[in-house]
Parts: C-alpha cells; structure tokens; sequence
C-alpha cells in the first residue's frame, strides 16, 4: 500500500476514532499493545494505526524511529495474530512515519490475541463482552459444529478421548485432567451440550457405530492411484470413526508409498520425500476442520506417484477465496477448529495454508492449488515433484535466524523470482525488506527500480550467468531506449534533460555514462558545450570532427616556444 500525501494529510485532518488510531511513539513502541491494538481496529471494521503523529489536535508530526525495520515487524504481527498487516513507512518533510495497514475481520470472526478479544474503549483497550461476541458469531449461519448431536457420550470412543486428553495435557500441563471424569473433560473443552456430545465430539471421538448411527457423512475416503485412468483404485480405506482414532494411521497410510527423491547438487546431496509430513497433515486437519457437515458427502484423500488431491464438500467459507486465504480465516466449524487448538493440531485457524505454501517453497515444489474447486467442494492439490534443488541450498544459505523472520508473502516473493514470474503487488511491497536481507538485489530507482535474487544467491544455486544476463538485458535495453529517442530527434538533438526523463528510474550520472557508452560504441555523439550540449543519434560525422580536431590543435605561429 501507498499513502498519497493528499490521503495523509485528510488522516490528519480526521478525528482519532474507530478507523484511525495515532501514537507519537518517538523513540519506540511496545509490541505487544501494538499487536492488541491491531486485534482492536480490526474488530471495530479496520482502519489505521499512525506512529510518529501525536494524538492530540491540532496535530503535530514528531517522527518515530520505532520498529527499525518495518518488513520484520510485518513478520511478526503475522506469526502471531495470523493476519496480514501491511506496514508502510511515509515519510513527511523528512520525517519518519509508520502506518499499519488494519484490514477488517471477516463475518462471523473475531481477531483475537494469545486468547483474548479487544476493543477500544477511549484511549484505552478493552475485552470484547460474552454479549457482543455471540453477536457477531450470528453474523453467519449457526455452526454446526456447536450443535446438539443425538449420540450420548456412552458413543464416544475411550481411546480417542484419551489420546485428545494427552495432547490437550501436554499443551496445557495445568489442567489435570487425568483427575477429571469423562464429562467433566468434555464439559471444560466446550463439547458437551445439555449432556451430550455436540457434532464436533462426535467428529472427533465418535465410533464407528456411532457415526454410523448419527453422522455418516463424517467419513474419510483413502484411494491410491497409480494414474489418472478411470477404474478401481490401487489401494482404498473407507475411515469412518472418531478423528482422533485414525490422524496417525492416515499418514501411515500415505507414507508407504512416499518414495525419495535423490538430487546431486556439487558436493551436497538432497534426499527430499515427495509428501511432505508437515503439508500432508496440514491438509487433512483443513478437511476435517473447514468442510460442510450438512452435505451428505465424504472427504476424499487421493494419492498419485507425484501428487495428492483432498476434496471436501462445501465450497469456501464466506468471505474465503483461493487468493486470501493464506491471509484470512473464517473456520466454518468455529467448535471443532477450537478443539484441534486445545489439542495443539491446530496452534492458529488458518494458519495450515501458510505453512503448505511455505513448505511447498522450501523443498522447490509447486504451490497448493485449489483449481478445479466449485460452490459444492474444495479441491486442493499437493504437487509433490521436487523442480530445483538448488534452491534449497540458497535458503540455506540464507540461514534458519533470518529465515525464522521470513513471512509467507516473503517466501512467495523470493519464489515468484527465482521462477522468473511477475509479482503481485502484495509480494512487492516486501522486497525492500528483502534487499535489507541480503536474499535480494534492486537496480535503478522510482517507478523503474527493478529486483534480483542477489549475485550470490544465483552462484549458489549454480546460474551466475542468468544474474548478469538479467542485469545485462536491461542494461542494453536503456541503451537502446535511449538511442531510439537521440534518433528521433536528430533535427535539433536531445538535451540532458529529455534523456533523464526517458530513464526516469536513473540518475543524472547512470545516464550519463550510458550515453558515453554509446558515443565509444559510434550510435551517439553529442555537439555543443555546457548547457547548450545537445545529443545526436549515429558517429560524429568527419565534417564536424575535424573542425573539433583544428580548434584543439595549436596555431604554431603562436605556440609557446
């Protein structure tokens, strides 16, 4: 996003309200009230957070030298709240600002942080109340999930429940639960509904009797396929009990047939399975959590030697499209999603996509696709073909500190350029901070800057001529430009000033050197001296060099002895 100074100034003019949030933050600003205050707008429709502009009217810009590096900050306020936030730095009369870029929460969501829900309340934050909550849950269609199921918990499977209660444990070791009953256990994780198990109980504990009896659609179909020719497959399961009896023999079940692929790279060799463990799970958890259980369909997991499709009915939840949904959530079975949370199978909704796409980056795979996805289904394909292995030593190269700080746009940008793609203007924004990385380079400057992996990078990934092919293209390419218009205008040549403003991106000095260039290579010559310097296309003509010749040689009737 780009801030107009007209826009600034109107977010001057404008009261400190529900839209717009300004601290002075001179010198820094806590993180962490960042990050709430972030949870805050969004809940309140979005809107602005403004350091280095002083809240009080008329008001006074002050500059801030608060989060030195912006690109880092976008990181965290991602990994943490799990919604993107671009940050913007604008600078007034020399000035240093920040805006944060709030986007609105989706119908039916809250933002929350580490558990909470805020709005403000003046200057101040405060909780979101139990009343305003259910409020804004009643924006969409009641979650199934949450409802009554006709099943009892004698329906529930014991060892499920178990395995549910270790993980649950392990992630909050002070529940002790191993001292609660049965009931108690689903009365504190929200799934016991008048004294019975609600949809996501039975989802998740059900046997096979149970949802047999109660809710058969939840039901897992496994089908290997050696190719695309229609017939029976390979290999099928039909999976229809409790989630939490199968989320390991799923896996199982796929990784027999998870081969390796071996790529020799120099000395280095990579051994990288075509399923990743991580994406593949993510997968299934994003089935079983976001698919429509009103619909009488199953999930269907299909395996092929290269790829695996999921396909689950219902199409996206509202407001979800294949284009944001690494950056927004809106879990359609808010009281399942939140039982896989408790168990940590799920540490932030929606956050399974980003880390398919960042895994997918990682190992040099295609990206997640939805393509094929209607209104009655989603269809995700996982391509599991490894297509550059060198790559992966690159992000090696990089090391694991820098790339902890690394959001998904900032994978997805480093991806669109090594694959020599145009990027989205949301993956622009975070080559700057890139640059700053050291992972990649810029060249010119204005609305012609133009960006690189580095020099290093594309000699570790084994292609230092694509580097000076790609850098020595535009450098002809300007040349040229700038030739064509010395051409054009031969009659009366070209001065400086016309020559900077078909190179807008470049300096004084880098199209100077250019026309230098161009005058050793004979398709430019400049006449006149000084301001009066004019530029023509093509040698200088004899005619016209020797005269320059005579007025350079002394007269020798008047030379010095």
């Amino acid at each position: 996003m780009s801030t107009t100074p007209e826009a600034f100034q109107s977010y001057l003019a404008a009261p400190e309200g529900t839209r717009l949030e300004f601290k002075a933050a001179a010198n820094r600003y806590d993180f962490d009230k960042l990050a709430k205050y972030c949870v805050a707008i969004a809940n309140e429709g979005g809107g602005k957070i403004i350091l280095g502009v002083s809240d009080r009217r008329p008001r006074e810009i002050v500059g801030t030298s608060a989060f030195d590096e912006p690109g880092r900050t976008e990181a965290g306020l991602h990994q943490r709240l799990n919604h993107r936030i671009p940050v913007e730095e604008y600078y007034h009369e020399n000035r240093r600002v920040l805006i944060f870029h709030v986007p609105a929460r989706l119908p039916g969501t809250a933002w929350s942080d580490e558990g909470c829900y805020y709005k403000r309340a003046g200057d101040e934050l405060t909780h979101l109340g139990d009343t305003e909550l259910r409020a804004i849950y009643a924006e969409v269609a009641p979650d199934f999930s949450a409802n009554p199921s006709s099943a009892s918990v004698a329906d529930l499977d014991a060892d499920a429940l178990a395995e549910f209660c270790r993980r649950w444990a392990r992630k909050s070791p002070g529940l002790r639960l191993e001292s609660k009953t049965i009931p108690e256990i689903l009365t504190d994780a929200e799934l016991l509904v008048d004294g019975r198990p609600c949809n996501a109980a039975l989802i998740l504990f059900g046997t096979r009797a149970a949802l047999g009896r109660h809710l058969p659609q939840a039901e897992i179909v496994f089908e290997y396929r050696s190719s695309d020719a229609s017939g029976p497959a390979q290999d099928r399961e039909e999976y229809r009990q409790g989630f939490f009896t199968i989320l390991d023999s799923l896996w199982q079940k796929i990784n027999l047939r998870n081969d390796r692929q071996s790529h020799q790279d120099d000395f280095f060799r990579y051994d990288i399975p075509t399923f990743d463990e991580i994406a593949i799970r993510e997968a299934i958890l994003n089935a079983i959590a976001h698919r429509d259980y009103r619909l009488g369909g199953s999930i269907f997991i299909r395996q092929y030697s290269r790829r695996l499709e999921v396909v689950s009915p219902g199409g996206f939840p509202s407001g979800i499209t294949p284009e944001n949904i690494a950056d927004q959530q809106n879990p359609r079975n808010r009281r399942l999603a939140e039982a896989l949370s408790k168990a940590g199978l799920v540490e932030r909704a929606g956050q399974g996509m980003n880390l398919m796409i960042e895994s997918a980056i990682k190992q040099t795979k295609p990206l997640p696709s939805f393509t094929g996805s209607a209104t009655h289904e989603v269809r995700l394909t996982l391509s599991g073909t490894v297509q550059n292995p060198a790559f992966i030593r690159f992000l090696q190269r990089l090391g694991d500190e820098r790339l902890a700080n690394f959001s998904t746009c900032d994978y997805l940008a480093l991806d669109a350029l090594q694959r020599d793609q145009p990027l989205a203007p949301a993956l622009s924004e975070r080559l700057p901070s890139l640059v700053d990385a050291g992972a990649v380079e810029r060249m010119g400057r204005g609305k012609g800057m133009r960006y690189f992996l580095s020099r290093e990078i594309y000699a570790v990934i084994g292609t230092p001529g694509t580097y000076t092919r790609r850098k020595g293209l535009d450098h002809e390419t300007n040349k040229a430009l700038l030739e064509k218009h010395v051409r054009d205008s031969q009659a009366s040549g070209a001065p400086m000033s016309e020559l900077l403003q078909v190179l807008p991106a470049q300096s004084r000095a880098q199209v100077k050197r250019l026309m230098l260039e161009l005058e050793t290579e004979g398709r430019a010559h400049m006449k006149g001296r000084l301001r009066g310097s004019r530029w023509h296309g093509g040698p200088l003509p004899l005619a016209h060099l020797a005269q320059t010749h005579l007025a350079q040689t002394p007269n020798p009737d008047t030379a010095m002895p």
